[in-house]
């Protein structure tokens, strides 16, 4: 069966090569991945973002990060918050903070995806994608 929610599909990917351990992961390229990618490298939960592949069969390849020397995910878990069948926005003042700002929301807005701190920053609000901690 294929998976209608491309973004769910991503979280999940990543989700579940940091319970593993594994040094990255691949998903397939699109805009919506791209940027929520810039947003997880930009906020420090993943260390690079390469492409691979032509055309439809372009792939992201994320390299996770991991901390001490038990080499503990930086992505301990990933919640999807608004779905295909039930979307959740928020405006600026709704705007929530993840574990009392340690950790992320990802907010897709007019201008762009950004985390729920640029978000605020920016003063606009937008469709609450997933929370990252």
């Amino acid at each position: 069966m294929a998976n209608h929610d491309p973004i769910s599909d991503m979280l999940t990917r990543l989700r579940n090569a940091s319970e593993k351990r594994h040094e990255r992961t691949r998903i397939p390229a699109s805009r919506m991945s791209r940027s929520i990618a810039n947003v997880l490298q930009h906020e420090g939960f993943i260390a690079a973002i390469t492409e691979e592949g032509e055309g439809v069969q372009r792939q992201l390849v994320l390299e996770l990060k991991y901390s001490g020397k038990h080499r503990q995910p930086t992505i301990r878990s990933v919640q999807r918050v608004s779905k295909p069948g039930l979307r959740i926005y928020k405006n600026t003042r709704q705007l929530p903070k993840v574990l009392g700002g340690l950790g992320v929301a990802i907010i897709s807005t007019s201008r762009g995806v950004m985390s729920d701190r640029d978000a605020r920053k920016q003063g606009v609000g937008g469709e609450v994608l997933c929370y990252v901690y």
